[in-house]
């Protein structure tokens, strides 16, 4: 039976050379590969740094048709496991091009199938009932591109084949949700003035990076939405536990962080980005989804009064230069030219082609 046939474009416009689709409004990411632990920080896909975007009011940039790379989510092995994924050629990706001969492997990790609390049931199972496309319960199973397509009970990948059904080592059929704050300030020298780059003149903007103690590479801190959980208190309670180690702190020395954080993420903010994620943890039925939000300290006060020590996930927590010569985890150096747009920052000594609605 299928259910929402054609409702979900994305999984309709055509496909070129590794891009899954084309859609004209804000997405986003966050993953996590090898480990099988989903309430940390999920790593991000490879969206390319070229890509053209324009900020709106309404924090949503869609003026420009934004092109997905469907790349992560075809790799092999499969992270944590020894699987090789069905191979998918780029004129199949699209599940509008007809394959008879599809034949995805099935593969859910033992850590998921364990029936942890971010963990759904097996489709199959008695009393397992979920509600797709919709609010289930505190489990939010919509998803941030709109409606996916339901198949023989199970959701279908908005992007395209991955050559593997199941789950992996994503919790939740259909959509995953997490979050990903990205804090940034101006860069000042010793006298307390903005340092401008010699290139271009722009200010440079520096951001809150982590070293990723699963793969070493750097990266924005995230992770994933708890059930019933609100976008705000994540994106606020993954900083707290990877940039400033709350979990070690005490009851007071943890208030006081609350009262410091409380002042940079209640002033205005922007999402910079939100929807599917090229997560090398997707699947035929299940895929990453975050969103990307942007809280800036303009006169660095705020920032000065917290200092970064890592925790969790991290294993090193520093201010980094925003450049796009900057080697980062994922998709995070995409999120990172999206701020520099927003903010007017330095991002590149080479000019880039504007877009035009």
């Amino acid at each position: 039976m299928l259910l929402l046939a054609g409702a979900l474009r994305a999984a309709t416009v055509p496909y070129f050379t590794r891009v899954v689709g084309v859609f004209s409004f804000t997405v986003a990411l966050s993953t996590q590969p090898a480990p099988c632990v989903l309430q940390g920080r999920p790593p991000l896909s490879n969206l390319s740094a070229n890509f053209c975007s324009h900020l709106h009011p309404l924090n949503m940039f869609n003026s420009c048709n934004v092109k997905f790379y469907h790349s992560k989510a075809l790799t092999s092995p499969y992270p944590g496991s020894c699987v090789e994924r069905s191979q998918v050629p780029e004129d199949k990706v699209g599940w509008l091009i007809e394959w008879k001969d599809y034949n995805p492997v099935e593969y859910t990790a033992s850590c998921v199938l364990a029936g942890p609390i971010w963990a759904d049931p097996q489709i199959n199972d008695k009393g397992f009932a979920p509600k797709f496309n919709e609010r289930d319960g505190e489990v939010e199973r919509k998803s941030l591109n709109g409606l996916y397509v339901v198949e023989n009970g199970r959701p279908r990948n908005p992007a395209g084949r991955t050559g593997l059904t199941g789950r992996g080592l994503l919790g939740r059929w259909g959509p995953n949700h997490a979050a990903d704050p990205v804090v940034t300030r101006w860069k000042r020298d010793g006298s307390g003035n903005k340092v401008a780059h010699p290139v271009t003149g722009k200010n440079i903007l520096q951001f809150v990076a982590i070293k990723r103690k699963d793969c070493g590479e750097w990266a924005i801190p995230g992770g994933m939405v708890d059930p019933g959980e609100k976008i705000s208190a994540t994106l606020k309670r993954e900083f707290e536990e990877e940039a400033l180690n709350s979990l070690q702190k005490s009851p007071e020395e943890k208030a006081e962080l609350e009262k410091q954080l409380h002042k940079l993420f209640s002033q205005e903010h922007f999402v910079v980005y939100r929807g599917y994620v090229d997560d090398p943890r997707n699947t035929d039925n299940a895929w990453m989804e975050t969103e990307a939000v942007n809280y800036h300290d303009e006169t660095g006060e705020t920032m000065d009064h917290l200092p970064l020590e890592a925790g969790d996930d991290a294993g090193v927590v520093k201010w980094v230069d925003i450049t796009e010569k900057l080697n980062l985890y994922a998709s995070h150096s995409y999120f990172l030219k999206l701020v520099t747009e927003k903010r007017g920052a330095h991002w590149s000594e080479d000019p880039s082609p504007e877009c035009h609605e």
